[in-house]
């Protein structure tokens, strides 16, 4: 690990296919936007030998060069995959976003790791959204180790900040959560700072020194052991109390002098099972140095303390039938399953999907059987094809240098399969399989869209199709009631993204429009309505009339037709023709044209022709006896109301639960949950909360999430109703 005495750099370069699971490390990079993510990867990189100091790979392009739209919104979007290696080591780094509108990318990078990189700002500190990964990863037991950026920040404080990340990250037990290393400072400059130039290691006591560019170890002066001495005595018992061996902690407080050895040991494997959470300072390197700071100690970390993929369970399989399927965990010789954990399209290759092993061996050319399931409701149908696995590769910016096989453990990427989506399973063609899928986040903004010329219609739908295959966390919906193409996405930042890749990517321009919700109507009162329709044109006329009750009913019941004709009034077969027509009068709406609904029609009396009758024409009478109907009656506007559950840190519930008020909302209660967080219920108008993912991120710093359903439709006020008709008037 990091601290060891005699570390060196060891081999180090580029990455390539694994031999092995246990050379394999698969760590995500998590933490708030800006808390410098990518600027890490790229040191370790650059580290490893990966890269050259200018930052770029040898065949051309930076570690950062995943997609121009991060360029133009300089922050990342989406998740990446940097392989280095380390002392014979594979690590898979995953770079994921930190704003809060890709988390779907940050839920794939967990599904893909064994283990995360916590990465916090000196200068910024611990946000709400970084501690709830926190309790995601602390919930399923990933390892994790910490890792404090900016410190070249003026009033960027380590220890202050590895104080904070206790409190924050170990809640239940601080002394799980403690530094490997403290920095040494250089000389003061004039603006009274003092920049990091090296580390001590408080297990070791040895001194790594960065300033010239590379790490240089030494002995400490006996001035500088003293500075650290409570702090290692601390560290020593935080990794004491989580030993195997239960008679270490009384050896050690009986004064027995522990080994290094030992206590690096022990450290490893409270690392390994989750217990233990190290603190470690890192910088990127200073122009023309080849060594970041910290960054030797982090892959030694890496190498020596995160688990192999041996040591993690994988998630549940199954047959395609459901049928549950026992597998030896990571089995490079089992049958194969693999997920995709990412889609993308690549200009030149076509679709490349980012796949996790999990169990047997990936390799080119073989025909494996796509699973995909469960996603229905996301615009995604069900699908189990077969498909020939084309180039296996391993990226590293915007190059992808060719692989041979992928096995159990590792991760790779297979272009052109063509079926393949985000969340897919890859199984034997003769014994396939369906992993169970990883929890995804609902996308709650709506963003309808419409085609902005004839030619972008011709390409909007197979557009829109390619964009949610790659990111099951939008939702397509066509909406059969307000007849618009509705994009559902996790916010304005995703929304954003999903626009420019439509236009840049599949080369569809289309044109944001109002989101409409599903009104409905229905009457207010018991009303009647006769419908004649009498025309005489020569040969055959036209002749109907028939009168109706309308009597409204209680919300749920739909349209209930009542036949109460007596004497033959009306004929026995042009009954049907009657209903149909106040049915298709119903659908078209009676007074803002929106669907009519929960109401009885009786049909009581009416006239009919022996010639000139006919079905035609009573469907055009029972329209007409519905509008008159109608005329004479109070019609309420119904709107659709949502049932709301907000999660939120107590600190925000008063704020959140105003707010649902004066959103007309009416809030049903509330409910503590651990974590100091309270769980709000309540029942909010839809027409009221379509931007409410947005405005309750802003209302809480981004700590809040909320969850919602549809519960009925009822009434709307009278002032808001009679806006809606007049615009519907004016339109």
């Amino acid at each position: 690990m990091g601290d060891k005495a005699n570390t060196h750099p060891g081999a180090a370069g580029r990455a390539t296919a694994a031999d092995h699971p246990a050379s394999v490390r698969n760590v995500v990079l998590v933490g708030h936007s800006g808390s410098g993510k990518t600027t890490l990867v790229e040191a370790l990189a650059l580290t490893a030998g990966a890269v050259n100091r200018a930052g770029r790979v040898e065949d051309g392009g930076t570690v950062s060069d995943y997609d121009d739209i991060e360029h133009r919104q300089h922050r990342s979007v989406q998740l990446s995959l940097v392989p280095v290696e380390w002392d014979g080591i594979k690590i898979n780094l995953l770079d994921t976003p930190g704003y809060a509108d890709f988390v779907g990318e940050l839920r794939a990078g967990l599904r893909a790791a064994d283990a995360a990189l916590f990465v916090v700002s000196a200068s910024d500190g611990v946000d709400g959204s970084t501690r709830m990964v926190w309790e995601e990863c602390a919930a399923v037991g990933m390892p994790r180790a910490i890792v404090v950026t900016h410190l070249e920040s003026a009033r960027a404080d380590f220890e202050e900040m590895t104080r904070i990340c206790a409190e924050a990250f170990g809640a239940d037990d601080p002394d799980a959560v403690l530094p490997l290393y403290l920095p040494l400072r250089g000389p003061r400059a004039p603006d009274g700072h003092a920049p990091v130039t090296g580390l001590i290691g408080l297990l070791s006591q040895k001194l790594f020194d960065y300033s010239g560019g590379q790490r240089e170890e030494s002995e400490p002066g006996e001035d500088q052991l003293p500075l650290i001495e409570e702090a290692r005595d601390r560290l020593i018992e935080g990794i004491i109390s989580e030993s195997e061996d239960e008679t270490l902690m009384d050896r050690y407080l009986g004064g027995e002098q522990v080994e290094v050895r030992t206590l690096i040991q022990d450290l490893e494997r409270a690392v390994a099972r989750g217990v233990f959470f190290p603190v470690l300072a890192a910088a990127p390197a200073a122009e023309g140095a080849r060594q970041g700071l910290g960054t030797v100690e982090l892959l030694e970390l890496v190498t020596g303390g995160f688990p192999t993929p041996l040591e993690r369970e994988a998630p549940g399989v199954t047959t395609v039938d459901g049928e549950p399927r026992e597998l030896k965990p990571c089995d490079p010789d089992g049958p194969l399953v693999a997920e995709v954990v990412k889609t993308a399209s690549d200009p030149y290759v076509g679709r490349v999907s980012l796949v996790r092993v999990f169990s047997g061996t990936l390799r080119c050319d073989d025909t494996v059987h796509v699973s995909g399931h469960g996603l229905a409701d996301r615009g995604h149908e069900d699908h189990d094809v077969d498909e020939r696995v084309g180039a296996l590769s391993v990226p590293f910016g915007k190059q992808q240098r060719a692989l041979t096989h992928c096995i159990a453990g590792d991760l790779a990427c297979v272009a052109k399969l063509g079926r393949a989506e985000t969340g897919d399973t890859l199984s034997g063609k003769d014994d396939p399989l369906l992993m169970e899928p990883w929890e995804m986040p609902d996308p709650l903004l709506p963003l309808a869209i419409q085609a902005h010329s004839k030619a972008d219609e011709d390409k909007l739908s197979q557009g829109l199709g390619r964009l949610v295959a790659e990111d099951p966390t939008m939702r397509l919906e066509q909406n059969q009631n307000t007849h618009q193409v509705v994009l559902w996405c996790l916010g304005e930042a995703h929304a954003d993204v999903a626009l420019e890749r439509l236009r840049t990517r599949y080369g569809v321009q289309v044109d944001v429009v109002p989101h409409r919700v599903s009104l409905r109507e229905t009457f207010a009162d018991r009303s009647a309505g006769r419908g004649r329709h009498v025309k005489q044109s020569g040969g055959h006329g036209q002749f109907a009339i028939c009168e109706i009750e309308v009597e409204p009913l209680p919300g749920g019941s739909g349209i209930e037709f009542v036949d109460k004709v007596v004497g033959g009034a009306v004929p026995r077969q042009f009954i049907p023709s009657v209903e149909k027509g106040v049915r298709t009068q119903a659908a078209k709406g009676v007074a803002a044209g929106y669907p009519l609904i929960d109401v009885r029609v009786t049909l009581l009396d009416g006239k009919a022709h022996s010639v000139d009758s006919s079905d035609a024409a009573f469907q055009t009478a029972g329209a007409l006896a519905l509008r008159e109907a109608a005329a004479d009656a109070r019609i309420h506007l119904l709107e659709p109301v949502a049932e709301v559950t907000v999660l939120v840190g107590d600190e925000y519930v008063g704020a959140v639960m105003s707010d649902l008020s004066g959103r007309r909302g009416r809030v049903l209660g509330t409910e503590q949950t651990s974590g100091g967080r309270t769980l709000v219920r309540a029942e909010v108008p839809e027409i009221e909360i379509g931007r409410y993912t947005v405005d309750l991120r802003s209302l809480s710093h981004g700590t809040a999430r909320f969850d919602r359903s549809y519960a009925r439709h009822e009434p709307m006020p009278p002032q808001i109703a009679e806006r809606i008709r007049e615009d519907a008037r004016s339109a």
